[in-house]
C-alpha cells in the first residue's frame, strides 16, 4: 500500500524533471500516510539514474534494465507496469503529465479498472464521508485541477479502487532533494516473465529529434505578455527587455493565438507551468488559466492600463498606465545602469 512513481528517462537518458518533481512529492506524501516511496525504472542503462532517485528519499527502485525499454514503446512499459502494480498493490501511483504519461497512465489504469485523474496541479491528503452512505474514508488522495476551462477548481478522489492514480502537470510541484539522503532498495525485475513477442510488435526504425528551442521552466526570469500588448511588433520590446535582464519572452493563449507569439512560449494551463524569480506580465489580464502557469513566482510585476487587472491583485509590483511607454523607459534605465556598471 505505498507510493509508487513513475519515472520517465529523457532522450539525454536523465531522469525528467516532472519525474523528480513527483519524487519530492511522493516523499512528503507517504510520510504524512506513513508508508513507503518506490519508484519505476524502465530504461537501458541506469547506472547514473538510480544515482540521482537516491537525492529524493526513494526507499524501493523497481528496475529493468534492457534495451528494449529505450527509446520509449508503449506495450513493453505498459505490460511491465501493469504487472508491477498487480503484485505490489500500490495505494498512490503517478505519473508526469507528459507525451508519455499521457500515453502510459490511462492504459495502465483502464487495465486495472481504476479512476485516473489527469493534468492536475495539486495533490493532498484528506477524509472524506459519503452523503448518501454516510460511509467515512480516510487519508485519500486529492487530485486538484482546473476544470471547465479553468475557471473552477476540481478536487477529485477515488474512495473505492486502487491504485488512486493521477498525471501532474510539469512545474507545479516543487523540486526539493531530501535533507538525509539514503540509498534506496533495488528490485530487479525479470522481464521475461511479463513480455510476449507480440509487445514488440512496433519496432523503431529511425528516430529525427527536433531539439528543444526554449526552454522557459529554467530561465529565471520572464517578461511574458498577453493580448493586450497589441500586435506582434509591439511584442518586440519584451524581447528588448528580456535581452537587458538576461530572461525570456513568454506569452498567454490569447497573445499566441492572435499571432504575437509562438506556442513554445505559452504559459499557463495550456501551456508551461514555470516558477521564475521575477515575472513581468506586460497587458496580461490575468485570467485564472494563466495565473496557474505562473503564480508560483517568486516576484511578480504586472504592468496593465487596466487598474483592476485580476494579476495585479497577485502582483507584488502594479503597474498602470501605458504599456509602451513604461516598457521603453524600463529597457532604457536598465541600459543605463548596465553600462555604468561596466564602466
Amino acid at each position: 500500500m505505498n507510493i509508487f512513481i513513475y519515472c520517465e528517462i529523457t532522450e539525454e537518458k536523465q531522469i525528467a524533471e516532472v519525474s523528480l518533481e513527483l519524487l519530492s512529492k511522493g516523499r512528503k506524501l507517504a510520510n504524512h500516510l506513513g508508508v513507503k516511496l518506490e519508484a519505476i525504472v524502465l530504461t537501458d542503462k541506469a547506472e547514473a539514474v538510480l544515482s540521482r532517485i537516491n537525492d529524493f528519499g526513494v526507499d524501493v527502485i523497481h528496475l529493468a534494465e534492457d534495451t528494449a525499454f529505450f527509446p520509449y514503446r508503449t506495450l513493453p512499459h505498459f505490460q511491465l507496469v501493469k504487472a508491477i502494480f498487480e503484485h505490489e498493490q500500490p495505494e498512490i501511483a503517478l505519473f508526469g503529465a507528459t507525451s508519455v504519461g499521457r500515453d502510459l497512465a490511462p492504459r495502465v489504469a483502464s487495465a486495472l479498472r481504476c479512476g485516473l485523474t489527469a493534468d492536475c496541479t495539486s495533490l493532498e491528503i484528506g477524509n472524506h464521508i459519503d452523503s448518501k452512505t454516510n460511509t467515512e474514508y480516510k487519508d485519500l488522495l486529492y487530485q486538484i485541477r482546473p476544470a471547465f476551462g479553468g475557471n473552477i477548481i476540481a478536487t477529485i478522489i477515488n474512495p473505492e479502487t486502487r491504485p488512486q492514480m493521477a498525471t501532474v502537470r510539469e512545474g507545479v510541484m516543487k523540486l526539493e532533494e531530501v535533507a538525509q539522503k539514503k540509498t534506496a532498495e533495488v528490485k530487479f525485475i525479470d522481464m521475461s516473465k511479463y513480455l510476449n513477442p507480440e509487445d514488440f510488435a512496433v519496432e523503431i526504425v529511425e528516430r529525427h529529434i527536433e531539439a528543444q528551442k526554449v526552454n522557459l521552466k529554467a530561465a529565471n526570469i520572464i517578461v511574458a505578455g498577453g493580448y493586450g500588448v497589441g500586435s506582434k511588433e509591439n511584442f518586440g520590446l519584451l524581447y528588448d527587455l528580456a535581452a537587458v535582464l538576461g530572461g525570456e519572452v513568454a506569452a498567454t493563449r490569447a497573445a499566441v493565438d492572435a499571432g504575437y507569439c509562438e506556442h513554445e512560449r505559452q504559459v499557463g494551463q495550456t501551456g508551461v507551468t514555470v516558477r521564475p524569480k521575477l515575472y513581468i506580465g506586460c497587458g496580461i489580464s490575468g485570467a485564472v488559466q494563466h495565473r496557474a502557469g505562473m503564480d508560483q513566482a517568486a516576484k511578480i510585476i504586472s504592468i496593465n492600463t487596466d487598474p483592476n487587472a485580476p494579476l495585479h491583485a497577485i502582483a507584488d509590483y502594479a503597474i498602470t498606465g501605458d504599456l509602451t511607454e513604461i516598457l521603453l523607459k524600463m529597457i532604457t534605465n536598465l541600459t543605463r545602469k548596465i553600462i555604468k556598471q561596466k564602466k
